[in-house]
């Protein structure tokens, strides 16, 4: 696999692969020296041309901690700032010898341009409103984590700003791959153009849907790209669509709570649902590193050890 730029690149095997890989890495993260030579050698660029913390951070830690060097670029210190287009920032970085990038960028697509102009794997962060795949992985090793690895029936629900989030896009597509039964919940404006596509249901009633899901995963509303401007207000959206208290009591008892994070206390989700025993959205960002460890090891790796 020399890229991953959406989840239609990763067959069943794939997955499970990065699943048996991310169980060794995630017990390297709990050494007391977390780090493994697997990827000494290698050159990691971090190439990020939209805000992220815990992506960003995630990638950089899981390379650091495989013994790669990581170049890390930020857009308020380059030259993207003095007119430079995407092509040729990509095309000086290349020049420089590295192995691969992991990019984020507001353009749905960019990733895939950016293999045409390099010979680096290129590792899509996320882009526009299209996918974020290493997230959908990271996502689905945390459910298996408490539900085991077949995912067959299980009854997973996204809420709220499903339109614009491209989490929502790549967990619904890849999780429905394996089994799974994804219902998007939103207000009609906040769903996207064709449910189907994404190999999911769709429901506006909330409160119908939720007593049945095994998975409730809550999104933010994405104010950055005019997401409030589709629904009266927010405390309307909460009132119809927030995770509160009082829904969290109506959930089955071992239902799981995930957010991608950031997330919009009071908004999506109340802090005590967040924080609740029924939240493993810190175990999502833990096996993050482990995840983005194993997707770097399947892309860059040369055959020798892992750990």
């Amino acid at each position: 696999m020399k890229h991953l730029l959406s989840v239609d690149d990763l067959s069943r095997g794939d997955v499970e692969d990065v699943l048996d890989l991310a169980t060794s890495f995630l017990a390297v993260t709990k050494r007391d020296i977390p780090k493994v030579p697997a990827l000494r050698g290698k050159t990691i660029v971090s190439l990020f041309f939209e805000d992220s913390t815990r992506t960003r951070l995630s990638f950089e830690t899981a390379a650091k901690r495989m013994s790669a060097d990581v170049m890390t670029f930020s857009v308020a210190t380059s030259s993207v700032k003095k007119g430079e287009g995407l092509r040729d920032t990509v095309g000086t970085i290349s020049a420089m010898g590295i192995d691969a990038v992991v990019i984020r960028h507001s353009s749905a697509g960019a990733p895939q341009r950016v293999t045409e102009w390099i010979d680096a794997s290129i590792i899509n962060a996320g882009d526009g409103r299209h996918e974020h795949p290493t997230q959908a992985l990271l996502d689905i090793f945390t459910i298996t984590q408490h539900r085991g690895r077949d995912l067959s029936g299980l009854k997973v629900g996204i809420i709220g700003d499903v339109r614009n989030s491209r989490v929502a896009r790549s967990d619904a597509k890849l999780l429905t791959a394996l089994g799974a039964h994804v219902t998007l919940i939103a207000p009609p404006t906040l769903l996207p153009e064709s449910v189907e596509s994404w190999g999911a249901t769709s429901s506006l009633d909330l409160d119908s849907v939720l007593p049945e899901l095994d998975v409730v995963m809550t999104l933010r509303v994405q104010h950055e790209r005019d997401a409030q401007s589709r629904f009266p207000s927010l405390r309307e959206f909460t009132k119809r669509y927030g995770l509160t208290l009082e829904r969290a009591a109506r959930m089955r008892p071992d239902a799981l709570v995930m957010h991608p994070g950031p997330m919009n206390r009071g908004v999506e989700i109340a802090g005590a649902v967040a924080d609740g025993p029924s939240s493993v959205i810190d175990e999502q960002v833990t096996n993050g590193v482990a995840v983005r460890m194993a997707v770097l090891w399947k892309i860059l790796g040369s055959g020798g050890d892992v750990v």
